[in-house]
């Protein structure tokens, strides 16, 4: 493949809010070594983690210059002499965390898109390692494999990786419609669980019971207190899981919706609260797990990959953006919206 001498790469130019991405025009790095591959990147999808490293608000120190974005689908267009495992024409998504082959993360600042540089250009080299391969006959789009990285890992992580086994026929409770709850949905219904989402709209939740079936659809704005509602629908035993992706705002609800011996699996933090939640009572009451989920590790990726297409699912993808640098900020400011369900992607040309 005859590949060209420059890319177009997005860097965090300041840490002044998303309109800080710049486009730029920088030499291409072909030179790999034997275990290295060069990927044309296809898609990138964003992540809430995404928006917060723009103002430096998140856990890692953000380097001056970063390239944004961790969560990338792309193409093999040229591997080192020492790789076995992927070959010039693959299809492979990005892992989070590229170090993490298994088990638990031991730095966040490895990851990519955070402490390290991520996905926003044109081509990337990465280890060969560092990457999951898709089947030959993989049915997703680019978009929609992207959005496996971050979100469908940290899906997977915390319903089927868990101290906990899940097994069809039990309850699984997500909060919001964002990326991870979509995904966690779509993979739950598709392993036999009882779902159960919330929203601020009536109109999202008939949409998602008509598209993707959940069970039950629990406005919290209609129902402020709805973790009752949650009890009502369960019969008053609770849910076996919780995707818990609000933090303080919405955990003590979380821990009251969640049956005794259940597990609550700690994702995100978009809701804040004044007072401190009775975290501590609630888990002894209920003899509840609580699991902080930092998304996962390629092991994880593999399975998730090998559900996906063994089960032909299809991922939530909101809205696709374009490569310049008015709809890099346009995808920026849809996720930031927080108005979409699911996932929004931007297309590399």
């Amino acid at each position: 493949m005859n590949l060209p001498t420059t890319q177009i790469t997005y860097r965090l130019t300041s840490k002044s809010g998303p309109e800080a991405i710049k486009r730029f025009e920088e030499p291409l790095n072909t030179d790999i070594d034997a275990y290295e591959v060069l990927i044309k990147i296809k898609a990138v999808a964003l992540n809430y983690r995404d928006l917060i490293i723009t103002t430096d608000e998140y856990v890692v120190k953000i380097n001056d210059g970063l390239i944004p974005a961790s969560d990338a689908s792309g193409e093999v267009v040229k591997v080192g002499t020492a790789v076995h495992d992927l070959q010039v024409g693959d299809r492979v998504i990005t892992n989070c965390n590229p170090e993490r082959l298994f088990g638990h993360v031991k730095d966040h600042n490895t990851g990519i898109g955070n402490g390290k540089d991520g996905v926003l250009t044109q081509y990337r080299i990465f280890p060969h390692y560092g990457l999951t391969k898709l089947p030959k006959d993989c049915h997703l789009s680019h978009e929609e494999a992207a959005s496996l990285v971050c979100a469908g890992v940290t899906a997977w992580n915390a319903i089927f990786d868990g101290k906990y086994t899940f097994t069809p026929g039990q309850s699984v409770l997500m909060l919001g419609t964002g990326g991870v709850s979509m995904i966690a949905l779509i993979l739950a219904k598709a392993a036999g669980a009882v779902t159960i989402i919330t929203s601020s709209s009536d109109e999202k939740l008939r949409y998602i019971k008509e598209k993707y079936g959940v069970d039950h659809g629990i406005n919290y704005r209609t129902h402020p207190d709805w973790e009752k509602e949650v009890l009502k629908v369960t019969n008053g035993e609770g849910v076996d899981f919780v995707i818990e992706n609000g933090g303080n705002g919405t955990i003590a609800k979380s821990l009251a919706s969640t049956k005794i011996g259940g597990q609550v699996s700690l994702i995100g933090f978009l809701s804040s609260t004044t007072e401190t939640p009775d975290v501590v009572g609630l888990a002894l009451l209920k003899s509840l797990i609580i699991r902080g989920v930092a998304v996962g590790s390629k092991e994880l990726s593999e399975q998730l990959v090998h559900f996906v297409h063994a089960k032909k699912l299809g991922m939530p993808i909101a809205k696709v953006f374009g490569f310049s640098e008015e709809q890099v900020h346009e995808a920026y400011a849809s996720l930031k919206s927080q108005s979409e369900i699911g996932k929004i992607a931007i297309r590399i040309d």
